[in-house]
C-alpha cells in the first residue's frame, strides 16, 4: 500500500509554525478592514464581504489564548472553506505570516502527546518534522467546528448576556 502525501499550508503564529490542510484553503489575503459585530467572542474580529459572501474573521492568536498582536503588512487572512454533510463553512483566520507548503505522508505525521486536562489539544492533528523544526498540524474539522467557534462562553460577554442569548435561541 502506497502512503499518499497530503499538502499543508504553513503559517506563523507567535514564532511557531502551524499547518492546515491545503485542500481547505480557498485563498490568502492581505489584512484589510473588517466590519465589527456586537456581542461576539473576543477572537471573532468581525466580518468581511468577499465577492458577495459574508465571512467571519477569527484572530487565531486570540482563539488559542495567546497575546494579541497589532496587525502590520505581514499580517494575512487565510480564507478556509470546508464542506460537511450539513453545510459549507467559510471562515477567515488572521495569522502573523504565511510560511511554506509542505507535503507529508500519513506515516510522517506523529500524534500530539497527551497533556491531560491542563492543555486543550483538540485542534491538533499531529506534529511533523521538517529539517530541525516541528510543525504543528491543525485539524480543520475541529478548528472549523461551528458549535465551538461561535460559542459565546469563550468570550468576555458576561453570564447574563449569555443566558439572554440562550433563551432567545430556545
Amino acid at each position: 500500500m502506497i502512503d499518499s502525501e497530503q499538502e499543508y499550508l504553513t503559517f506563523l503564529l507567535q514564532g511557531e509554525e502551524y499547518g492546515i490542510d491545503i485542500l481547505c484553503v480557498q485563498e490568502i489575503r492581505v489584512w484589510s478592514s473588517i466590519t465589527e459585530l456586537p456581542n461576539k467572542p473576543d477572537y471573532i474580529k468581525g466580518v468581511i464581504n468577499l465577492r458577495g459572501v459574508i465571512i467571519p474573521i477569527i484572530d487565531l492568536r486570540l482563539r488559542f489564548g495567546q497575546e494579541a498582536l497589532e496587525y502590520n503588512d505581514q499580517t494575512v487572512t487565510i480564507i478556509l472553506k470546508q464542506t460537511n454533510a450539513h453545510r459549507t463553512m467559510v471562515v477567515g483566520l488572521v495569522v502573523d505570516a504565511v510560511s511554506e507548503v509542505y507535503k507529508f505522508t500519513h506515516q510522517s505525521i506523529r500524534p500530539a502527546p497527551a497533556f491531560g486536562n491542563n492543555i486543550d489539544s483538540c485542534f491538533l492533528k499531529g506534529l511533523a518534522s521538517v529539517e530541525e523544526k516541528l510543525i504543528i498540524l491543525l485539524d480543520s474539522d475541529t478548528l472549523l467546528n461551528e458549535d465551538d467557534l461561535y460559542c459565546i462562553e469563550h468570550s468576555s460577554v458576561d453570564e447574563s448576556q449569555t443566558e439572554a442569548v440562550e433563551q432567545t435561541i430556545m
